[in-house]
């Protein structure tokens, strides 16, 4: 197959899928291993998507956000194997506080057996929690359609009331120099905020935001703990804080 033909290929699918692995541009295209590599190399330094360890992704702008639904569509099982990763850090008695994003609403299903209080800002993590028959406390504030997540002045005054002993978060980029980023500015200081009146903060995050950077920083490297399914340039990160690797199967 000519390379622009494999060019063409590659880049429907990274627009559709968001996100697409070596192995699977391996099979539509029916190239090696190499070849691909030589492809995604090409088309980064023509600025149509971005590599990423095992494959690549679309490039957003740093102000983009997608949907709720739009995010939870998008690397499932990266999800849940950081989210039980992250559940062992939860121990019996712990306050916590989650926000609204996609990776923490799949801590809950881990949670169900212990014995904890858990504040969200997160409309569809509430349902969870009580699901799960869990303690829980819901912000109250401005409602955000896309993230389903509680934001504003009002919720800030609320989550600035807890002390918690663990805080579980999202971030749409890590950086090393740059930090914990996000498109939102509410959202970002509610993540502040969690941050500030945690013990202990954590950040989910699977391979795909490493070295972006969004719009709105709302924390260091150094203040949290990064929990991730992969990561490269591992030594970098582990050289600034604390992190936890899932386990390959």
């Amino acid at each position: 197959m000519v390379s622009e033909k494999r060019h063409s290929i590659i880049l429907n699918l990274v627009n559709s899928k968001g996100v697409i692995t070596l192995s699977e541009i391996m099979n539509e295209t029916n190239s090696s291993e190499s070849t691909i590599r030589r492809d995604l190399t090409f088309l980064e330094e023509k600025g149509a998507l971005k590599r990423i360890h095992g494959g690549a992704k679309t490039i957003s702008s740093p102000s983009e956000e997608l949907t709720y639904s739009e995010k939870s569509s998008k690397n499932l099982q990266a999800k849940s194997d950081i989210a039980k990763l992250a559940s062992l850090e939860v121990n019996n008695g712990d306050s916590i506080f989650l926000d609204a994003g996609t990776t923490t609403i799949e801590i809950i299903k881990y949670l169900k057996d212990k014995n904890i209080f858990v504040v969200t800002n997160g409309l569809k993590h509430i349902d969870e929690l009580i699901d799960n028959n869990i303690n829980c406390y819901l912000l109250g504030g401005k409602i955000k359609f896309t993230t389903k997540a509680i934001i504003g002045g009002d919720a800030l005054k609320c989550i600035n009331k807890f002390r918690f002993d663990k805080c579980f978060l999202g971030s749409n980029g890590i950086h090393v120099s740059m930090g914990c980023t996000t498109p939102d500015t509410e959202e970002a200081i509610i993540k502040e905020a969690a941050i500030k009146n945690s013990k202990k903060s954590y950040i989910l995050c699977d391979d795909s935001k490493f070295g972006e950077v969004s719009l709105v920083k709302f924390g260091d490297i150094q203040d949290v703990t990064i929990i991730t399914n992969n990561i490269e340039n591992i030594s970098t990160y582990k050289n600034l804080t604390e992190v936890k690797v899932v386990e390959k199967s």
